[in-house]
């Protein structure tokens, strides 16, 4: 840890360099002869030239002029777009903000520049402010407060009281835990709707889908709740049998109602995290192990992460109840259910949920993307959930897009991401916030973070 903590020392209190981020507050940052995404619609402005001063957006065009002393970066051939958004991001909820800092450059290495935390802790609020405050490198950061839950929550009243003390320390949202009675959940949306508060996360089995949709949950994450609100019958089982997000049942689901489930999330305005990756890998049986080692970002997890992961995944395998083909209908449920969202006007959000099993921060982020295509998105809506989406769901109308005032927060890429989502992966550089981190700065950070 000391370390780490002499790295970051060293970071900033040298002066700045090409191997060192560059601050468009002390210095204009120049992209030239870049192809911009401007995510506005499905389009590609090419060659044009973007100018970045104090954290912002000042000019796009063809014939700018620019200060003396401006960084310029050649980008001939290469792809200018909005940085990304993880919204189910987990940043460690402990005392010490050390650790903190890995997750924050994993995410921001792979072009994530707004992330929110989905299981807060009070150090949290202090890392967002020295984010904030730029004495951390690090995406924009939203966070909850500590997880409401059956744990947690001991009584209707403790949970009004949790709401009311998480609004005042200053929280951004409510995270919400399976293990919520229904009069535990009510006495908390509720209170939250009264202080003006969102809440987001799980549906408790004891909740269900159509009582959260009701409340007006801020976004419904890992379309917890969908599968058992399609189940005839599912308030005669027990939450065991139907296993997690309903895996277990989902043979029994009655498809011809999900447009009436699609119906009543657009009519209440509910935003959805899918967290499809999280599926993908952790549940389908043919995502194993040692596929997972396979992967070269797993070299940035402890290998007693990896090994805890690799635990679940058996564990998952081996219940009585896991039918590997039953399992692979589950995660084309799933694709559907993501699918029939944005068909039917649903807001959907990139999220994955990391670090958790086989998801390593920022690199599953990418893989998220490659899940929504596959779930039948194009690579522009799909793009459009981690930019223009978020954009819409945090009420910022200066960020998601590249236009002149827009907050400075970028990646370029060596590749067309709109011709192919994985070519969001090809990053040569990263914008966070108005500060140029380049591919040799990436790369350079990247590998202090190796395990």
């Amino acid at each position: 840890m000391k370390t780490l903590t002499l790295i970051w020392s060293i970071l900033f209190s040298l002066p700045l360099s090409g191997q060192q981020p560059i601050d468009s507050r002390t210095r204009e940052i120049v992209f030239r002869s870049v192809n911009i995404i401007p995510m506005d619609e499905d389009r590609i402005i090419e060659n044009q030239t973007v100018i970045v001063k104090n954290g912002k957006i000042t000019a796009i065009g063809t014939r700018l002029k620019h200060a003396a002393d401006a960084e310029i970066i050649e980008a001939k051939g290469m792809y200018l777009m909005p940085g990304l958004a993880e919204m189910h991001a987990h940043v460690p909820p402990i005392d010490d903000i050390e650790p903190m800092k890995e997750v924050l450059i994993l995410f921001a290495a792979n072009g994530i520049t707004t992330i929110r935390g989905m299981l807060g802790h009070p150090k949290h609020l202090e890392l967002r402010t020295k984010i904030q405050s730029r004495e951390i490198l690090g995406p924009h950061f939203f966070t909850t407060g500590p997880s409401f839950n059956g744990m947690s929550i001991t009584s209707p009243e403790s949970g009004s009281e949790m709401v009311r003390k998480q609004k005042a320390m200053g929280y951004d949202y409510l995270k919400l835990h399976p293990g919520l009675s229904r009069e535990k959940f009510d006495a908390i949306a509720t209170t939250a709707k009264e202080v003006g508060i969102p809440f987001a996360g799980h549906v408790s089995f004891g909740v269900g889908v159509w009582r959260a949709i009701d409340a007006g949950y801020s976004s419904i994450d890992h379309l917890d709740g969908f599968v058992e609100g399609l189940v005839p019958g599912i308030e005669k089982m027990v939450e065991q049998q139907a296993g997690l997000f309903g895996m277990f049942v989902a043979d029994r689901v009655d498809e011809s109602t999900i447009p009436v489930l699609m119906k009543a999330l657009a009519e209440k305005n509910i935003w959805v995290v899918p967290t499809q990756s999280l599926a993908e890998r952790w549940f389908a049986p043919d995502f194993t192990p040692e596929k997972f080692m396979m992967d070269p970002h797993h070299v940035y997890m402890k290998p007693e992460t990896v090994k805890q992961w690799s635990d679940s995944k058996k564990n998952l395998i081996n219940n009585s109840q896991y039918d590997p083909e039953k399992i692979k209908s589950f995660i084309s449920l799933r694709r559907k259910l993501v699918l029939e969202c944005q068909r039917n006007g649903v807001g959907l959000l990139l999220g994955c949920d990391a670090p958790q099993v086989f998801n390593v921060p920022g690199f599953s982020t990418h893989h998220e993307l490659e899940y929504l295509v596959q779930s039948g998105l194009t690579p522009f809506q799909a793009l459009q959930t981690g930019t223009t989406n978020v954009a819409r769901y945090l009420n910022q109308p200066n960020a998601g897009t590249i236009k002149p005032g827009n907050l400075a927060d970028l990646i370029l890429l060596n590749a067309n991401p709109l011709l192919n989502i994985s070519n969001t992966q090809k990053i040569d550089g990263v914008m966070v916030d108005g500060r140029w981190l380049s591919k040799s700065f990436i790369q350079g950070e990247l590998k202090k973070l190796e395990k």
